[in-house]
């Protein structure tokens, strides 16, 4: 599936996600993760387990290939326990973004060029489809900061 704008999206579906649609003016945030598992292919596996009650809308490989996991419309498993300003439970209100970093238990690495070039891109096709303002850009630290360490120091904002 390609937009426009340059986004080449490669479709692996994850089943971790809450039905109904939502309306497309619930999506408000865009929460940035990374994975923080040794391995791309362990990641991706856990996302798309439904043992694993985790998911997102996409991911982000080494190589800047990006997967949609999780249909825009429908509620992801990635925000968890979180709030931010007067909203609680984000998964609700935003899109999640998985970028593929061992994290900080794992030998925490610098971003791939690949990796932000096509992240860029993807908040560019996000930002402008359902209006978000650039300040709804979170990181998933800023929503569960006694939580979550993500995406960490490295991140480029």
């Amino acid at each position: 599936m390609s937009s426009k704008i340059g986004l080449n999206l490669t479709l692996n579906y994850s089943i971790n996600f809450n039905l109904p649609k939502r309306h497309k003016k619930s999506n408000k945030y865009i929460v940035i993760h990374y994975t923080g598992m040794k391995r791309e292919a362990d990641a991706i596996t856990r996302l798309c387990d439904n043992k694993s009650k985790v998911s997102s809308h996409y991911f982000i490989r080494e190589n800047g290939q990006v997967l949609n996991l999780v249909p825009d419309l429908f509620e992801a498993w990635h925000a968890g326990v979180s709030y931010w300003k007067n909203n609680k439970s984000l998964n609700k209100l935003s899109i999640g973004i998985e970028i593929h970093n061992p994290g900080h238990d794992y030998k925490y690495k610098e971003f791939s060029l690949n990796q932000i070039s096509a992240l860029v891109i993807l908040l560019k096709y996000l930002i402008k489809k359902y209006n978000i303002k650039v300040q709804n850009i979170l990181g998933h630290s800023d929503i569960a900061p006694y939580r979550k360490k993500d995406p960490g120091e490295k991140f480029p904002w």
